[in-house]
């Protein structure tokens, strides 16, 4: 049985979100820079050389790329032959997030009732995902998740009847909803299967995905192309003022459902798709 040390995972975490806040992943960047060079929409154009400015003035100065620090969200692998010592995994994910968001400066946006809007003041609790896997490593994921992007998120039942097109109309029709709230040019996580409370999951799950990936299923790669294409072609463009780069990337993973069931979820991430990786 493998320890690590609840501290060495708190400073880990801590350091994450200190890194993602201030710079964005090189998938994200090279998706932007690609979408500018293809852009021929001069708002378009202007806008994605203003998101690049902004990403290189954030890494040099050390301060957040957006305002909206997010909700801290980690999904964590870890080992069955690991031994958290020295304090309860959950308590140390959250005082990593605590520390980071206090220590760098960044907003603290979360409420500890919803209906009451009272400030926890430090940005947590934090939005954990555990899963036990083989092994004695731990395998961390963080992601600051803006407000806009996440509220304009959606899930659909559909029935196992259901056509891909109908499929592709629903993703579409979130996206064109979500309009300038999201911030995009956008990053789109779909869930396809499983149930009502796990293909939400699944579907922010896909956003930890680099950005070039392609689902190893043909069907679901072959959906993840067309959704893209279909995106944008709406015209909606970077912050839903014109041009043909509304979307970035599409990403969707899958779960085994019931014969009655075609659950799907859309969570959007906007241009600021802050996440990294760790492994102890």
């Amino acid at each position: 049985m493998r320890k690590i040390s609840s501290k060495i995972i708190t400073d880990i975490v801590k350091k994450l979100f200190l890194d993602i806040n201030y710079r964005l992943p090189d998938d994200v960047l090279k998706k932007l820079q690609i979408a500018l060079k293809k852009e021929t929409n001069t708002k378009a154009k202007n806008i994605l050389k203003q998101i690049l400015e902004n990403a290189k003035v954030a890494k040099n100065e050390k301060i957040p790329i957006c305002q909206d620090t997010g909700t801290a969200i980690i999904f964590i692998e870890v080992g069955q032959d690991v031994n958290v010592t020295g304090g309860n995994l959950t308590h140390a994910i959250n005082k990593g997030v605590r520390q980071a968001y206090k220590e760098g400066y960044l907003r603290k946006s979360i409420v500890s009732c919803p209906l009451e809007r009272k400030n926890t003041q430090d940005n947590t609790p934090a939005s954990i995902h555990i899963e036990i896997v083989p092994g004695n490593k731990l395998k961390i994921f963080v992601i600051s998740k803006g407000g806009g992007a996440e509220n304009m998120s959606q899930i659909k039942m559909f029935p196992p009847s259901t056509l891909k097109k109908e499929i592709i109309d629903f993703v579409v029709d979130t996206i064109k909803k979500a309009g300038a709230n999201a911030c995009p040019p956008l990053i789109i996580g779909i869930g396809i299967g499983g149930t009502f409370d796990t293909v939400g999951t699944l579907a922010k799950k896909a956003l930890l995905r680099n950005l070039n990936s392609h689902n190893k299923n043909r069907i679901y790669r072959n959906l993840e192309n067309e959704i893209l294409n279909e995106i944008n072609k709406t015209g909606i463009g970077p912050m839903a003022l014109g041009g043909k780069t509304t979307a970035l990337a599409v990403l969707i993973d899958g779960l085994p459902t019931h014969i009655t069931s075609l659950p799907v979820a859309v969570n959007i991430q906007c241009h600021a798709h802050r996440r990294k990786t760790a492994i102890i």
